[in-house]
């Protein structure tokens, strides 16, 4: 898959899922999920004020008839009964919609009455189709881990994996980053990349070509990779990209969506069930091909 909308026939193909959006009150959300339960991609189940709800769908021109709605005005309260509305398996997946991140993700990780199994963490994974690039791009994480240490960054790398192998990428090349492609105490961030590149090599990870540390340049140029000089299956190439920290990852990816012009659909990993969160701020396009995402992995 090397476009975004090439979802729509994917999913249309399969058996309709059920979403359950947790606050489901803004514009962008109502809009992107009137579209997928139209087009008969999803059924939905949606909580928060129902008369809000109501209302935004009014003036979205939205058929809010066509959605299940759980009256519960308070945020906390309806990410809270969206989640049970998974665990009890009336729904496959979820969705945030004007609530809090930190909030979603605190219910999505309650021990007792959440949607993570132990051993397991919580990741997001940004899938960006870029206009200059040549493929799609997977990016982890940009929006969950502030400080990803070496296993959690296994981690990211294991589930971003899995979704380019529902994507129909048989087998990812991963670029670890980092600001430069030596190995350098002075950058412990090259040092983690080393260790996941070397692990790839000795068959410690599985379904994926690795290398890294790669300056990001390194990741998607061929014409870097010529002047550098660097011999890899990956550079110039990437699909995955694992970055150091939050910040890089955040950056890069508004900046790709804001000035690269890039459509996006974004999906948390590592819980029980796919759980679609993207910006408050982002487009009902972005809702809606995470949307499909999410009914893909379902």
């Amino acid at each position: 898959m090397r476009h975004l909308n090439e979802l729509i026939s994917v999913v249309k193909s399969r058996e309709k899922r059920t979403l359950a959006v947790a606050y489901g009150q803004d514009p962008h959300t109502i809009e992107a999920i009137g579209e997928a339960v139209a087009d008969g991609f999803i059924n939905v189940k949606i909580t928060g004020d129902e008369t809000k709800i109501k209302k935004v769908a009014e003036e979205k021109g939205v058929d809010y008839s066509q959605f299940e709605i759980i009256h519960q005005p308070n945020e906390i309260d309806a990410i809270k009964t969206a989640v049970n509305i998974v665990r009890n398996k009336e729904a496959d997946f979820l969705m945030k919609g004007l609530c809090n991140s930190a909030n979603y993700i605190r219910v999505i990780l309650n021990k007792e009455k959440g949607l993570i199994s132990p051993g397991e963490i919580i990741s997001h994974t940004t899938v960006l189709e870029v206009p200059t690039y040549h493929k799609l791009m997977l990016c982890a994480d940009v929006a969950v881990i502030p400080h990803p240490d070496l296993s959690q960054k296994v981690k990211m790398l294991q589930y971003t994996v899995r979704i380019a192998h529902r994507l129909g990428i048989e087998m990812p090349k991963a670029a670890i980053l980092a600001a430069v492609e030596k190995v350098t105490s002075k950058l412990p961030a090259t040092i983690d990349a080393a260790i996941i590149s070397k692990m790839q090599q000795r068959g410690q990870l599985k379904g994926v070509l690795v290398d890294g540390p790669l300056a990001m340049d390194l990741a998607i140029s061929k014409e870097s990779v010529k002047i550098k000089g660097i011999k890899s299956e990956v550079a110039g190439d990437a699909d995955i990209f694992i970055f150091p920290d939050i910040n890089a990852g955040n950056i890069a990816y508004k900046t790709l969506s804001h000035l690269g012009g890039a459509s996006l659909a974004a999906i948390v990993t590592g819980a029980n069930v796919p759980c679609i969160l993207t910006s408050r701020a982002d487009s009902d396009e972005s809702k809606f091909y995470s949307i499909l995402l999410g009914a893909l992995l379902s």
